[in-house]
């Protein structure tokens, strides 16, 4: 599965300028790569970005999470989610697994991971408590 160079230029963005909050990656299986399917301005929130994956199929995501440590200093920390709910196509469960590795080793940056089947597995308090 290749990876299309515009995925690795929107997460630099993402990453460095913070000119976006979140990438959502898709799979397109005619073209045999990941490709980049939404972007969300930084002003968008942690809602907006769940409500932007799809409930029957399988993306990966980075998300651009802001929060304030306990010793009051602003920080951020990018989260990779493999979202692959469980009434997504068992074909789709398969191609998004098997080609996780070599996608996620393109983004260098990211702190965490998270391998999501529904939303409570990677709700605002998971990564919360993840970036703490």
């Amino acid at each position: 599965m290749g990876v299309a160079d515009h995925c690795k230029t929107t997460y630099m963005e993402l990453q460095r300028k913070k000119v976006y909050r979140y990438v959502i990656f898709k799979i397109d299986e005619k073209k045999k790569e990941v490709v980049v399917e939404k972007t969300g301005s930084p002003a968008e929130s942690y809602e907006d970005f769940t409500a932007c994956l799809p409930e029957n199929d399988c993306r990966y995501a980075v998300y651009d999470f802001d929060y304030v440590t306990s010793e009051n200093c602003q920080k951020s920390k990018i989260f990779f989610i493999a979202w692959s709910p469980t009434t997504s196509r068992v074909r789709s469960k398969m191609l998004y697994a098997t080609s996780k590795q070599t996608f996620r080793r393109e983004l260098q940056g990211v702190h965490f991971e998270i391998q999501a089947t529904d939303p409570t597995e990677m709700d605002l308090d998971v990564i919360r408590e993840r970036a703490n």
